[in-house]
């Protein structure tokens, strides 16, 4: 199996830590995340969507390393955050601590609210292992 990541030149560059395109060969064992919420294991809510981000990209590598997977099998995030003072920012660094420089496809939406008023962000994701 073999994932590559795909940028067309027909496009615009990505904006952010991503890629246009995900392709993937072969045969693979293909796992669903679901949305990962900014609790730790002891059950606390950081403040700040800074440290939010940071424990929901912790939690998705720990789901995914249960599994056997790496950071780089990931194959698309959807991310769903409140509007705050440069939530970009904050967001793009937890991801750039946790993944490195992986780049799978993505898509980020600004939300009203989250199931708990205490969350500012959820992300889930897909990823691919051979």
């Amino acid at each position: 199996m073999e994932i590559a990541l795909h940028n067309p030149a027909s496009l615009a560059a990505p904006l952010g830590r991503y890629s246009h395109v995900v392709e993937v060969t072969g045969a693979g064992r293909m796992l669903f995340v679901s949305g990962q919420v900014p609790v730790r294991p002891d059950g606390s809510v950081p403040a700040t969507l800074a440290e939010q981000a940071d424990q929901v990209y912790a939690n998705i590598v720990a789901v995914l390393a249960d599994r056997g997977a790496p950071p780089s099998a990931i194959v698309k995030l959807t991310t769903y955050y409140l509007a705050g003072p440069d939530p970009d920012d904050s967001v793009r660094k937890a991801r750039a601590r946790h993944l490195g420089e992986h780049r799978p496809a993505s898509t980020a939406v600004q939300v009203a609210g989250l199931v708990d008023p205490a969350w500012l962000i959820e992300i889930d994701a897909i990823a691919v292992l051979p």
